[in-house]
């Protein structure tokens, strides 16, 4: 028996259903908030996520599904959505435009890692994008939409913020960050690779030696320039004036290389060691990086199956028809209802004619509001039965009316 390769999974009854609500209320909230669905191609090349995401990144140093393809390019699966995202937007000349771009989009990501409780090798993310608006109020609107998603599917949430900088003030305190690190000794094997590749990156080192040993180390939060500064005073100031109880983490730095000024992270006591739930933040460098015209940039992520952990789905209701014949010469009258019925609802039907009892069962099981059933009578006067399953109301009507 062949079965789904390690950290793959299908999704079936129920999950299926928690993961359809779960888009459904991200796409209805990511509308309300102005973004337009975007889908990219799950196969890039792989030189897309080495220039965005970064050679220092775990995700291209070590967890890639990368290959060479008949023609012999150098491709990979997709392991994150925004770097496809803004090819996109750089392909389509957008970055020309000079135009506010705002786009959400979910599917599936690739990414070789060990499996574990929330995360697969295969998993799905919802996420949404931002282009040419560089006002803080964005990244206020962004974690504010995370804020409606959750609240909706009735998560709790800690949110974590702090600003990474720009180039007025990144070059400085890398410097001094470096200076720091190289008179640490001890640090693990990743840290030390970091120290050279994207030393902030250090500080976001899970091993508890290390964080020992980075207890004194500068702080990015504390080597502001005056605008990052301001910027940053003023997103908090949103996140206060909306109600939203967050913590300055200095440490927090997202696993991506591109990131500048505001980092956000949601995270959640709920599932474990891997607590985030959603993250995101500013890349205003980014597309300059993918050889488009400098854009300003804001976005986030949020990992699927995390999420249907911990979503609380609302109470099932009846909906829909079961429609099905009682006799033989009943099926073609029965199967043109169907078609018919199928314009306006959902319908489900069963091809052999079967008693009333069991025509209930069925209807019963596929928890439907509504069992209809044509019998020679019913056949004989051009009528249907009828059965509400929640009120158990039974009628008999005319095929026309119904």
């Amino acid at each position: 028996m062949i079965n789904a390769l390690r950290g793959m999974k299908d999704t079936l009854f129920p999950h299926n259903e928690v993961y359809m609500y779960v888009i459904d209320t991200c796409t209805k909230i990511a509308r309300n908030y102005g973004f337009s669905f975007i889908e990219t191609p799950i196969l890039e090349e792989t030189a897309l996520f080495k220039r965005s995401v970064g050679e220092s990144s775990d995700i291209v140093g070590k967890e890639m599904y990368q290959f060479r393809d008949k023609g012999d390019n150098d491709v990979c699966l997709r392991p994150e959505g925004t770097a496809g995202i803004v090819r996109a937007f750089i392909q389509e000349k957008y970055d020309k435009a000079g135009l506010s771009k705002r786009f959400f989009y979910h599917g599936p990501m690739f990414r070789y890692e060990r499996p574990q409780k929330g995360r697969l090798r295969q998993f799905h993310q919802f996420g949404a994008e931002s282009f040419g608006e560089a006002n803080v109020r964005e990244d206020a609107t962004i974690i504010l939409m995370i804020k409606a998603i959750f609240e909706a599917l009735g998560i709790g949430y800690t949110l974590e913020i702090n600003s990474l900088g720009c180039p007025a003030c990144m070059p400085s305190y890398r410097t001094r960050l470096v200076s720091f690190l190289e008179s640490v000794e001890g640090l693990c094997e990743d840290c030390e690779r970091r120290k050279t590749t994207n030393p902030i990156r250090v500080l976001d080192c899970k091993n508890e030696h290390c964080q020992t040993l980075l207890q004194n180390a500068p702080l990015i939060v504390d080597h502001l320039c005056p605008t990052c500064q301001n910027d940053f005073e003023t997103l908090k100031s949103i996140l206060d004036r909306f109600g939203m109880v967050y913590r300055v983490n200095p440490k927090l730095v997202r696993g991506l290389d591109y990131y500048s000024k505001t980092a956000f992270e949601f995270v959640s006591s709920e599932i474990g060691a891997q607590s985030a739930i959603a993250g995101g933040g500013r890349y205003d460098r980014l597309v300059e990086f993918l050889d488009g015209k400098p854009t300003p940039a804001v976005g986030f992520a949020m990992g699927i199956e995390r999420l249907m952990d911990l979503v609380k789905m609302p109470e099932s209701k009846r909906e829909g028809y079961y429609i099905a014949a009682l006799c033989d010469e009943a099926l073609p009258s029965v199967y043109t209802l169907v078609q018919q019925k199928r314009a306006i609802a959902q319908v489900l039907t069963s091809y052999e004619p079967k008693s009333l009892k069991n025509h209930l069962k069925a209807a019963d099981k596929f928890y439907v509001k509504f069992c209809v059933c044509i019998g020679e009578d019913e056949l004989a006067n051009q009528t249907v039965w009828v059965k509400d399953l929640e009120s158990k109301e039974e009628r008999i009507m005319p095929i026309e009316n119904f």
